[in-house]
């Protein structure tokens, strides 16, 4: 018996260690001469400026005005779960997401550049290594719903 209740308060210790600091650490985040920082060599990360497969994924294009596009991705953002705007300027967004259980953060990252009408973006996890494709789906989906909210809103870019 007591061998079982150190288990116990062993796994607890451990688990309340993991969602401690699972939201720790400064984030690799920013835009430097407009672009992102790379991802690192783990799989953990998806980016519009990546070169390899691995990394990269399509920026969203968009037609009409900047602001306006930045508009829609901010309610595409505030409508997702666990999400929360870190920062908002000009030409960038930057977001987290925290998973469900264990509470681990992922930042992604928008840049809306002056000279084109797209959005590249980027999303990677703080810790870990594989996120079993959270984030190119996290991204995927943001796009869907950007896509959503520009193609049935004819007011979206007023």
């Amino acid at each position: 018996m007591k061998g079982f209740s150190a288990l116990g308060i062993l796994t607890i210790s451990f688990l309340g260690l993991v969602l401690i600091l699972s939201g720790c650490g400064r984030p690799d985040t920013g835009l430097t001469n407009g672009r992102f920082l790379p991802c690192p060599d783990s799989p953990n990360c998806v980016s519009s400026m990546a070169e390899g497969a691995r990394h990269a994924i399509e920026p969203i294009a968009y037609e009409g005005r900047r602001e306006a596009a930045k508009k829609a991705m901010r309610t595409v953002i505030q409508s997702m779960k666990r999400s929360r705007l870190i920062a908002d300027s000009e030409n960038y967004i930057h977001a987290e997401f925290r998973s469900l259980i264990f509470r681990f953060v992922d930042d992604v990252e928008l840049f809306f550049p002056e000279d084109a009408n797209v959005i590249h973006m980027k999303s990677a996890s703080r810790t870990g290594y594989s996120d079993l494709g959270v984030n190119r789906k996290r991204l995927e989906e943001i796009r869907r719903r950007f896509k959503s909210i520009t193609s049935r809103s004819e007011s979206y870019d007023t």
